[in-house]
């Protein structure tokens, strides 16, 4: 069985895409493949009309800031975990993409702050945290492509929403793609894609969406009546 069918779309710079639909519906496979961590079998990946397999891989990977549900930290300062692959940033621009990932509060009050060592010897982070010393890593690089894959999961909605406004600003001209099972994360993107079994069943903006009274209006309504997170 394929984890995806029939997918097709297109995205412009400054755009935002987002995909949305319920556990196992192949959204995040969806957002691996377009950030190269594995191939189609069929079909192809483009990026600019060119295909991603014809891309040096380690130069595709720096232009893509790529943030996992699951996040992935070093046993290294917070200040080391934030500028991971920038060799050049400067203290005001690790500073700066904290603050635009909304944890720069957090980092602040531990008394060594950006020097805090995470890992067995370090302190512990909360599952939010985590996910956005990552989000904040995944800014600094200032990438073309800025994939947010489930990352906001652990967050709670005012904070997912301040995320989300820095968001705008950071990625004017560039693209955004946000994968959620939530719809207080997508319904601000200017394209939404719903999908149900690896398929796309439905596609528009959240208006559009709601207005069709289909499975995007369904999990809305869930959503808001609290059944679902």
């Amino acid at each position: 069985m394929r984890a995806l069918e029939d997918i097709s779309f297109e995205l412009e710079p400054g755009q935002t895409l987002a995909v949305i639909g319920r556990t196992g519906s192949g959204k995040s496979t969806l957002a691996q493949m377009v950030a190269r961590l594995y191939d189609p079998t069929d079909g192809d990946v483009q990026l600019d009309g060119t295909s991603l397999r014809d891309f040096p891989l380690k130069n595709l990977r720096a232009s893509i800031g790529y943030v996992p549900q699951d996040v992935f930290l070093f046993s290294d300062s917070i200040r080391g975990n934030i500028a991971f692959g920038v060799d050049d940033a400067t203290m005001a621009e690790i500073e700066q993409a904290a603050k635009d990932a909304d944890v720069h509060e957090n980092i602040a009050a531990f008394p060594e702050g950006y020097e805090t060592l995470l890992g067995e010897r370090g302190v512990n982070l909360s599952g939010g945290q985590k996910q956005r010393i990552s989000i904040a890593r995944a800014i600094l690089k200032r990438p073309r492509i800025l994939i947010f894959d489930d990352c906001l999961s652990a967050v709670d909605t005012e904070t997912e929403a301040n995320i989300l406004g820095n968001l705008k600003r950071i990625m004017e001209g560039r693209t955004s793609l946000i994968v959620s099972h939530r719809v207080s994360t997508v319904r601000s993107a200017d394209l939404i894609l719903v999908l149900d079994q690896g398929q796309i069943v439905e596609r528009g903006t959240h208006d559009e969406l709601i207005a069709l009274d289909g499975e995007y209006a369904e999990l809305h309504q869930r959503q808001q009546r609290g059944e679902l997170d």
